[in-house]
């Protein structure tokens, strides 16, 4: 029985370590897929409907600005999600202290409370692979190999976690994803169509074969991210995770639950103008370390705030 366990935990981290290697792999994978679809819409379809004039011509500029535009916002929050820090545990960190009990301070009957479930010493966590104590909703990566902040999951196509730091960008990549293989596949239709028509077909193989691959590609890639993001959706209005929505399961009250109002402002910020952006205003950045459970603000100032 113990040579069984030793077994499963030594593929596990074989499967842990595979993930790793898939890094560039998967980089090189989305890139291929925007590469695709570009020189399908752009090289093969619309800019040449462009340069031909007359009414087609104008649809085509249509396409090919709203194409552009989200392809921006796509790459942007993409690299965003890629590039950005999950959030980690700092060293040596520790939860407030009430000096006068000599107890931790983790704001009884606040978005910080100790949650159900959890040991009853104080209501700290303790990871034993990082060696250190773990903030409120903070989960171990075995990808990673360290705790992250509101660990969401770790996700191959960004080839990082998704946690308290880098959610609003991995929100904002699924939906300008969705936007992007939305408009390509509406925009191919009427190609695509054509394949499966009696009239001759403009086009050179290579291009006939690409707008297919493209429009195959995008409609599969929409449909898969909008229930992706119809989830995720669900999630952020009730103020959960994937890993905490799988844990508490029929847990009739969360405890983080602010209201959807504020549950939103969590994650995307109080800064209306930022809601589409990838990146914070100043002002939500200065209430990020409430947001991820470092600091524990008194509980006046929790009242009308979302960080």
């Amino acid at each position: 029985m113990h040579k069984s366990g030793a077994v499963m935990a030594w593929n596990v981290f074989k499967f842990c370590t595979a993930l790793r290697g898939l890094g560039s792999i998967m980089i090189l994978l989305v890139l291929g897929v925007v590469g695709v679809s570009y020189y399908a819409v752009v090289l093969c379809n619309y800019f040449p409907a462009l340069i031909n004039g007359g009414l087609d011509s104008l649809v085509a500029l249509v396409v090919l600005l709203l194409f552009h535009l989200l392809l921006v916002m796509l790459l942007w929050s993409y690299f965003s999600v890629v590039f950005m820090d999950p959030g980690g545990v700092p060293p040596n960190w520790k939860p407030v202290v009430d000096e006068e009990n000599g107890e931790a301070d983790l704001l009884a009957g606040s978005e910080f409370s100790q949650l159900a479930g959890e040991p009853t010493n104080l209501g700290v966590r303790y990871c034993r692979k990082c060696n250190q104590l773990k903030p409120p909703r903070c989960h171990h990566c075995s990808v990673c190999g360290r705790c992250i902040l509101k660990m969401d999951h770790h996700c191959v196509w960004v080839v990082n976690c998704v946690g308290a730091l880098n959610y609003k960008y991995f929100l904002l990549f699924l939906f300008y994803t969705f936007l992007e293989t939305t408009l390509v596949t509406l925009s191919l239709l009427p190609h695509f169509i054509m394949f499966f028509s009696d009239d001759e077909i403009p086009g050179s193989p290579s291009s006939l074969a690409t707008t297919f691959l493209a429009f195959v590609l995008n409609l599969a890639f929409a449909l898969s991210v909008f229930g992706f993001l119809i989830m995720h959706i669900s999630l952020v209005a009730g103020n959960t995770t994937t890993i905490e929505a799988y844990e508490k399961k029929t847990t009739p009250k969360w405890r983080f639950d602010l209201g959807r109002k504020k549950n939103f402002e969590q994650v995307f910020g109080m800064d209306k103008h930022y809601w589409f952006i990838p990146t914070y205003s100043e002002e939500d950045v200065r209430r990020m370390p409430a947001l991820q459970g470092l600091e524990y603000p008194s509980k006046p100032e929790l009242d009308g705030q979302a960080f």
